[in-house]
This record gives C-alpha cells, structure tokens and sequence, in this order.
C-alpha cells in the first residue's frame, strides 16, 4: 500500500535522479519543465504548490511498508467553481516496484482525496499513446477515454499523440464506495 504526502524541496534530489533523460521529462513534466531538469526549476515548482492560492498539489508517493519514496503525482488545475481537477506529473519513479500495481495504488489515492477530501465531480488526464503501461492501469481504475489528441507535442524528431481520460464522482462512487467501506457492503451499521 501507498500513501501521499506534500512533496517539498528535501524531495527534489530523488526526483532528480529518476528523470534522467529528455523523453522521461517530457512524459513525466510535459512543455512546463526543460532538459535537463535541474533543482531550480524544481524549487519553483515545489514555490507554486506551497502557496494558499495554488491550484496544484505535489505530492511524493511512499510505501507504506518500510516509508520509502518511490514516485510522484500531482492534482492541478484545481477548479473549485467546477469542481474539476487534472491528475498530472505521475511517475513511479523506483523501477524495483514498476510493474507491480504501484500505479493503481497511486492513482486510487489521489482519486480519493480528489473525490472524497475535495468534493470533485470530474477527474481528468492526459496520456500519451504509446505509454501502453499507464493507460491499462488509468483504465483498471476507472478512466474513461475521451478522445486521442493527435499530435500535440514533438519530441526528438516526433509527434506524440494523447489520449484524453476523464472520471466522474458518480463512477468513482459506483466503483469504490464498497471498497472504501467495506461497512457498508456487509450490511453492518456505522
């Protein structure tokens, strides 16, 4: 299991050492961030997020098991008006946990506090096509594909295309709500 906590700038070194290359950046930080990204672009990232204002929130991911940091994600373009918000910036950065639902764990969590702490109605993200890994997990937990963006960035010497994915609060609710209380599914009272 995973748990999320406001990344900070003691944060900025690991994350330094798992995007080591342009093509992890641009997957990872999209046209916000150059290559190589380096500790002062980071700090202004990490300045946006500490304000009371900010429309984003960084958080570093961690197994809960032994409290290791092993990846990253973000909620922003927080619209409170229309109680929307992006998932963005998502990376399990520890290769020695890739591949073993680290992903789905992320994602159910920053779904939780978008839904239920922050009373969002619509959850959406963007995912670039060939990233076939991520957009089976976005799907696992629930995404839906809105539409495929064709072309939207070029990155040594190539377009990439992104699929556009959206939830609801009623699917998130339909899906979780059982799973989150467990209460309620074995009829017991609270």
């Amino acid at each position: 299991m995973v748990r999320l906590e406001r990344f900070e700038r003691a944060d900025i070194p690991q994350l330094l050492e798992w995007i080591n290359s342009e093509k992890l950046l641009r997957q990872w930080g999209g046209p916000g961030f150059t290559y190589p990204l380096d500790k002062q672009q980071l700090d202004g990232y990490v300045m946006k997020t500490e304000k009371k204002s900010t429309d984003t929130l960084a958080y570093k991911v961690i197994r809960e098991a032994d409290g290791k940091v092993i990846g990253h994600i973000s909620l922003a373009r927080i619209n409170n008006s229309h109680h929307s918000a992006r998932i963005g910036r998502v990376l399990v950065g520890d290769p020695e946990v890739r591949g073993q639902g680290t992903g789905e764990q992320m994602m159910r969590e920053i779904l939780r506090i978008a839904f239920d702490e922050m009373a969002m109605h619509r959850v959406s993200l963007g995912v670039f096509d060939f990233n076939s890994p991520a957009i089976a997990c976005y799907e696992k937990v629930g995404f839906i594909k809105e539409g495929l963006l064709r072309d939207t960035l070029f990155v040594e010497g190539e377009y990439w295309s992104a699929w556009e994915m959206s939830m609801l609060e009623n699917e998130w609710r339909d899906r979780y709500s059982k799973v989150m209380h467990p209460a309620a599914e074995s009829g017991i009272k609270e």
